[in-house]
């Protein structure tokens, strides 16, 4: 903006300001010749608090009052416009104005008002954006809704507004999915009405609004364009048929549907009555435990890198170069993390041929990902080109970090991490994917205990986003700190475990298999027992999942007789041959198995379990996840997690916990823990004392405490 603009800043207190406002500079106005520029600068991302609506109403009433003025720029100040609300004021009395308020001084405008967007628009910036009369962004800017992974919808105008645009297809999938659009495609659609030069966004804004002003152009309404959403026979079956194909992905979850009612309200009603409906859908939804327990995760996820005593002071250490041993389906999906972002990996075996068979699945894998559109076949090879294959651990005496992926035992893993000890440059860091073995017995194989940790990556590992990162007793501050910046770095959620049998996902979520496969034994079959978990919320039921990991592979160490074992005797495997707990066809689909039933009927004789009876379903549910719940209580306990929610971030990362129920912990306090507790002790009195509650457990439901609030 020009020096001789006078700019007027929120200083002094507006009728309508909040006490936030009345002390702070987040607004400015100022005038370009014609052109009124209304900023705004609140960090970090221009959250749509109620000191930034209050500066915006006062700025734009301001400008819209001078006469001067003939158009708007309404432009962010820092790295982004403005990145949705501020939803720490969810669940509070709203403070006026509300962002209704904001739109409706900014939509009635008498004069142009010009979005100028850079960073991102999301959210309810998005809706500012929509209220605007037209729209210009440069190109690495980019726009979504994204409401619904918090289990709302767009509550200010976006159900209303997008499908005006777009049309309703386009905006169902948009706000159903919550996926960000970028600037280039939303101006094919028409989101953007212009591209403007990158570094150029306030010039480039203020030429729009002059050439508008040039040609006479009046404001443009979103509200009262219709073309797009006149009644048709696609839009008769559009919403039927549009639930119909993502039954599946919605299943569980109470926001796509309420979104697709309030975009049917779109097409169907006036403006105004499809705002009113709009604003009952999205209150509904406030209400619901399903948003309550997604926008508790949201902030869950964001606690994961909070670390009491490794504060962000403490200096990270750089990584430049990385190691992993074994290029089996672990460390080939361990090194693809690195290889996508530029970071060059030694990849080790101990034979050419196991080598070049990892060195090949790697490739497959990018190859697969080039032939659906996500990347071309230049990436391909520039992630290829950043495997240094190498056979033996000699090759890893200079990377900055090495990850083992071998077998999952003791022995095998200390002789490495001797070897490592001798190898490696000081300084390395040098880590174990071990998934259940303590972290201080594998470090005490080097003279450096302080440099070893766990990195605990889930199958498939370039996939799955949770990353457990297990602390010895003696690893360095440091290295934690290394670790949770790494995670960020590769696309991983970081959660911190100290050290204990499966750390935090695998302890937990072992006790509901261990639970499933008693109780198959005493009456329910494995499709009533899988059935509870799915309409639980779960993917699939315990045993449709040890038929697709194979029961050769769970339990494969028992040195007694199990019931997967007598499965794995018999040849049934699981998917992969013969089937498992379930018979399979040619497409996978499974059924009922009379031969599983035959081999589970003889394992619970010779275990002397001769009585079955039926199981109701809030049965079959409390002896599946109250134990679960109940060592989640004893990691708590015994302080092998920072916080409760922790254990949720985990259990839902890893384990695909239906992130609308919040996770264990957040279930069980919404659930009571006084009724879990009652039901671990009458368990306890019938099946003994692995139903224990554990002390912290009885201790909170006695108090009428939480473990999330």
């Amino acid at each position: 903006m020009p020096h001789e603009c006078a700019i007027i800043t929120t200083q002094n207190a507006h009728k309508t300001l909040g006490e936030d406002a009345k002390m702070t500079n987040i607004g400015s106005h100022s005038i370009d010749g014609h052109i009124g520029i209304v900023q705004i600068d609140s960090p970090p991302v221009n959250a749509l608090g109620v000191a930034v609506r209050s500066a915006l109403v006062e700025h734009f009433e301001a400008v819209i009052a001078d006469d001067a003025v003939k158009a708007i720029v309404l432009i962010c100040g820092g790295r982004t416009f403005f990145a949705g609300a501020d939803i720490t004021e969810f669940g509070k009395p709203m403070q006026q104005p509300d962002l209704l308020d904001v739109l409706n001084v900014i939509e009635n405008s008498p004069k142009p008002v010009v979005a100028a967007i850079h960073g991102t628009a999301l959210g309810g910036g998005l809706e500012v954006a929509l209220a605007c009369h037209y729209r210009v962004a440069v190109p690495s800017a980019k726009v979504g809704l994204p409401e619904v992974k918090l289990g709302l919808l767009p509550g200010a105008g976006g159900t209303q507004r997008l499908p005006r645009i777009v049309g309703p297809q386009v905006a169902l999938d948009i706000m159903c999915t919550g996926k960000m659009v970028k600037a280039s495609e939303a101006n094919k659609l028409g989101i953007i009405d212009a591209l403007v030069a990158e570094g150029e966004l306030g010039a480039d804004a203020i030429a729009f609004a002059t050439q508008l002003v040039a040609e006479g152009k009046p404001p443009v309404r979103v509200r009262d364009r219709a073309d797009m959403i006149q009644p048709s026979p696609e839009t008769e079956t559009l919403f039927a048929d549009y639930r119909r194909a993502n039954a599946r992905a919605f299943r569980g979850f109470k926001a796509p549907e309420n979104i697709i009612r309030a975009v049917e309200a779109a097409v169907t009603l006036p403006f105004d009555e499809g705002m009113a409906r709009e604003r009952e859908l999205f209150m509904e939804l406030m209400n619901s435990s399903e948003s309550a327990a997604q926008r508790y995760y949201f902030f869950a996820e964001r606690e994961t890198v909070k670390v009491p005593d490794v504060p962000p002071s403490v200096a990270t250490l750089p990584i430049a170069s990385v190691g992993v041993i074994g290029a089996g389906t672990m460390g080939g999906g361990i090194t693809m993390n690195f290889l996508n972002v530029g970071l060059p990996v030694t990849l080790v075996e101990m034979s050419e041929e196991a080598l070049d068979r990892g060195i090949g699945v790697i490739r497959r894998n990018y190859e697969n990902s080039a032939k659906k559109g996500r990347m071309t076949q230049e990436q391909v090879e520039q992630r290829m080109a950043l495997i240094k294959p190498a056979i033996g651990l000699d090759a890893l005496h200079a990377v900055d970090l090495v990850i083992e992926a071998v077998f999952e035992q003791m022995s095998i893993k200390q002789d490495v991490f001797g070897k490592l000890d001798k190898i490696c440059k000081p300084g390395a860091i040098l880590a174990s994917n071990t998934s259940y073995l303590n972290i201080d017995t594998i470090a005490a194989a080097t003279t450096r205990p302080e440099w070893v940790m766990g990195l605990h990556f889930f199958s498939p590992a370039n996939v799955m986003p949770l990353l457990e990162v297990v602390r010895g007793a003696k690893t360095a501050p440091q290295l934690i700190a290394t670790a949770l910046k790494l995670g960020k770095t590769i696309g991983k959620v970081p959660v911190v475990s100290r050290v204990c049998d499966g750390f935090i996902a695998n302890r937990i979520m072992t006790k509901r298999g261990v639970q499933a496969l008693e109780l198959v034994l005493e009456g329910p079959t494995p499709t009533q027992i899988d059935k509870v978990l799915y309409d639980y919320g779960f993917a699939m039921g315990q045993f449709a999942m040890m038929d697709l990991v194979g029961l050769d592979v769970i339990g494969r160490d028992a040195n007694v007789r199990t019931l997967n074992g007598d499965m794995v005797a018999a040849g049934r495997l699981g998917q992969k041959k013969n089937g498992g707990y379930y018979d399979y066809d040619e497409n996978r689909r499974a059924s009922p198995s009379p031969v599983a039933a035959q081999i589970i009927a003889d394992f619970a004789a010779h275990q002397g379990i001769t009585s079955k009876r039926a199981y109701t379903a809030d049965e079959i549910l409390a002896r599946l996840l109250f134990p679960v719940v109940n060592e989640g209580a004893k990691l708590v306990e015994e302080g092998i997690v920072i916080r409760a929610s922790d254990i949720d971030v985990a259990a839902i990362l890893g384990y695909n916990w239906p992130i609308y129920t919040g996770g264990p912990m957040f279930w069980a306090d919404h659930f009571g823990l006084a009724k879990i507790v009652a039901g671990l002790k009458a368990l306890e009195a019938e099946y003994g004392d692995v139903f224990t509650p554990s002390k912290l457990l009885e201790e909170k439901a006695a108090k009428g405490e939480y473990f999330t609030r």
